[in-house]
């Protein structure tokens, strides 16, 4: 209460907090504002009973359910920085952008919106075919098409623009709270139709679903906060009579250091091959149309899919640690700035020793997001409760984002020297 208290009690903070929450009621309310010429109730009927699209309508808080304004969300938009990220790694002069400073990100960044337009474009015509073909939403004309993809586009630049203003002028990431506001609106409806089929359950099965989930999240928050830290000495420097240097720090390396950026990769490639075999369904090549057949049914096994999904977030678990974090650059900055690990040499025995211990909590990180990748399929089997998902995918984004701008709150306390 005494945080509250201090909160409410500092006029810029308080401002910055209503102006966060005005925001996302404002793309909440657009989430629920529909484009005309669909039947929003075949929709969502289809949404609801097909778990690949249902996957991708938790992520955009059910405006694709809604048919909304809004359709693709903030998911142009991300795919345009992972894709910069990955560029940054590839282009040399990327490379030399990032290292200029604010400048130089506030350049990528500009390149990164521009890339959202087209693909906003891409992404809600592959949207608006998939449908077709599943029969939920009929065929448009040249000019309706026009239209809705115009819309379509429009809304992810605003909500882009949403996020972008809450992360200048409000309190935390804007395009993070934006998604951690879509995954938690779907709760509400999850509860809801279970306990209209509550007498249908087992009040064990769902004590254990509470369980199962509040576990989970205790273990999400402790292995997000983890890290190992890695004693750097810096060597003392001696000008004239006076001595500088001689410090000790550490640096950090997170065990999850990947984020939730491998899950996304893993279930950018799950979502990929049965989309691509129900659109090749009705194709009249035989050969085609078997494997697409093929290619439906075995993605629809939960075993199946689960094995390979699991596979999948390991893989990318490692690969994007070590796209983001190399070893010997590190190695080489650290040796730059005089600075040494004790007991290494500087340079190559470092970028060893650093390597092979990212190796190490790379390892546990990868099988713990994996975990939490198939633990939807696990705890539906268990408990054999339908209408509620335990998304640990979500919940990850969650506690991120929640850690991350109670974070933020506390440092604008402490800078107005606030005790808490």
């Amino acid at each position: 209460m005494n945080t509250l208290r201090a909160i409410w009690s500092s006029p810029d903070l308080r401002k910055r907090i209503l102006y966060t929450l005005g925001l996302l009621v404002l793309y909440r309310f657009l989430a629920h504002v529909p484009m005309p010429g669909v039947d929003l109730t075949a929709l969502r009927n289809f949404f609801s009973g097909n778990q690949v699209f249902g996957l991708l309508n938790l992520f955009t808080g059910g405006s694709l359910q809604n048919f909304s304004v809004v359709l693709m969300g903030v998911g142009p938009y991300i795919t345009a920085s992972i894709i910069f990220q990955l560029l940054i790694i590839i282009i040399p002069r990327l490379e030399e952008l990032q290292k200029e400073g604010e400048a130089g990100r506030q350049k990528i960044n500009q390149y990164t919106r521009i890339l959202t337009i087209p693909l906003a474009i891409l992404q809600g015509y592959g949207t608006l075919i998939l449908l077709q073909s599943q029969g939920v939403i009929g065929n448009f004309s040249p000019l309706d098409l026009t239209t809705v993809l115009v819309t379509i586009t429009a809304g992810s630049i605003l909500v882009m623009w949403l996020g972008e203003l809450i992360s200048e002028n409000g309190i935390g990431n804007g395009v993070s709270l934006i998604i951690t506001l879509s995954i938690l609106a779907g709760i509400p409806r999850s509860l809801s139709q279970t306990f209209s089929v509550a007498d249908q359950l087992n009040i064990i099965n769902i004590l254990l679903f509470a369980a199962v989930a509040l576990l989970v999240t205790v273990a999400i928050v402790y292995v997000n906060e983890a890290e190992r830290r890695i004693p750097i000495t810096y060597a003392r420097r001696v000008r004239g009579v006076e001595a500088r240097g001689g410090v000790a720090t550490t640096l950090p390396l997170k065990v999850i250091m990947a984020g939730v950026i491998p899950i996304i990769f893993a279930l950018s490639m799950m979502i990929f091959p049965p989309v691509v075999a129900k659109f090749l369904q009705p194709v009249q090549i035989d050969w085609v149309s078997r494997a697409a057949e093929w290619i439906t049914t075995i993605f629809a096994n939960n075993t199946f899919y689960a094995v390979v999904y699991f596979l999948l977030v390991v893989v990318f678990t490692f690969f994007y640690t070590f796209v983001i974090f190399q070893p010997e650059q590190v190695a080489e900055n650290i040796q730059k700035q005089g600075g040494f690990v004790p007991g290494l040499r500087p340079g190559r025995e470092t970028a060893e020793y650093l390597g092979n211990v990212l190796n190490r909590i790379t390892l546990f990180g990868a099988i713990f997001l994996a975990v939490i990748a198939v633990l939807p399929f696990v705890v539906q089997a268990l408990t054999n409760i339908q209408t509620l998902v335990l998304g640990g995918t979500g919940i990850l984004i969650v506690v991120a984002v929640t850690l991350d701008t109670m974070r933020q709150i506390r440092a604008q306390l402490v800078t107005r020297r606030y005790e808490f």
